[in-house]
């Protein structure tokens, strides 16, 4: 998967390079390419909110074993710490359609 234009290029290559790692030690390979809309694969549930991936990412040990766990956890509060900042912050269609509307 290709990472998002936002994303750190550093933290993208290194979990890529670590996904690739583990999947040749798990011998593990690529599946077919997805087509359709991948947020209503019941399958493959990609998580909807920041909280449900940062879950995700708590659970995920052999990922944690290879970028280390005290980077993780770094990486963990940080992305908390942004995400809960984010979440004090009224939106411009928040301000626009709930407060200007109720």
């Amino acid at each position: 998967r290709l990472p998002g234009m936002d994303c750190n290029p550093y933290l993208g290559i290194a979990a890529s390079l670590a996904c690739g790692y583990l999947g040749l030690v798990n011998e593990e390979w690529a599946s077919q390419s997805f087509k359709g809309d991948a947020y209503e694969d019941e399958e493959n549930m990609l998580p909807r909110t920041m909280f449900d991936a940062i879950d995700l990412f708590r659970e995920a040990e052999a990922i944690r074993d290879v970028l280390g766990e005290d980077f993780a956890r770094v990486y963990e509060i940080v992305k908390l710490t942004e995400y809960e900042e984010f979440l004090q912050v009224i939106s411009p269609w928040e301000r626009e359609h709930l407060l200007l509307n109720v």
